[in-house]
């Protein structure tokens, strides 16, 4: 089964993709049968919403890369920070340019320095991955104290920690291969 984990902080000095490399690691180690992927929004510079990329073959050559990923994953994990009681922006943008994502599992994680850990970006994420024509996990990584939980080399250190994330990538390959296999 083919994952991406989409890091959707477009800052230069991101806490958010400290989660999202911990994830990528997690499930490559847990699980020798998934290839995991991270889609990092900081490195495609995919401009405002003008054209749709419905297909990798009307994609424009630059993304094309990128359009192949998006279309031939079978399951997403997003990880966002929480801007304004939303997702960013730039997660909406990297979709709203590869949409339709038809019967693929989405794994919703958000992040913060505070104590909230961005749990308000979840209920529109929510919203929109139906939208997308996805099916989102029940169970949601909400990780609050992110600089706290997870070091600079992308590691975590607050042990206790561990337990939500292994319910969270458990409930979210559980939905990802019963929509993949059927």
């Amino acid at each position: 089964m083919n994952i991406e984990i989409v890091s959707g902080s477009p800052r230069e000095a991101s806490v958010t993709i400290r989660v999202a490399k911990y994830l990528q690691q997690y499930l490559s180690l847990h699980d020798s049968k998934q290839s995991v992927g991270l889609i990092d929004v900081r490195e495609w510079k995919l401009g405002q919403l003008q054209t749709v990329f419905n297909s990798v073959g009307n994609t424009p050559d630059e993304f094309k890369p990128l359009a192949e990923r998006m279309f031939s994953t079978d399951a997403f994990i997003i990880v966002t920070p929480e801007y304004n009681g939303s997702f960013s922006s730039e997660i909406k943008n990297l979709f709203d340019h590869f949409p339709k994502q038809a019967r693929k599992a989405f794994g919703l994680c958000t992040a913060s320095v505070g104590a909230l850990g961005g749990a308000r970006g979840t209920q529109p994420l929510l919203l929109y991955v139906p939208a997308l024509f996805g099916i989102a996990s029940p169970n949601l990584l909400i990780v609050p104290f992110i600089d706290k939980k997870f070091n600079e080399q992308n590691e975590l250190i607050e042990l206790s920690f561990e337990k939500q994330i292994h319910v969270f990538v458990s409930e979210f390959l559980w939905l990802a291969e019963k929509l993949t296999n059927g």
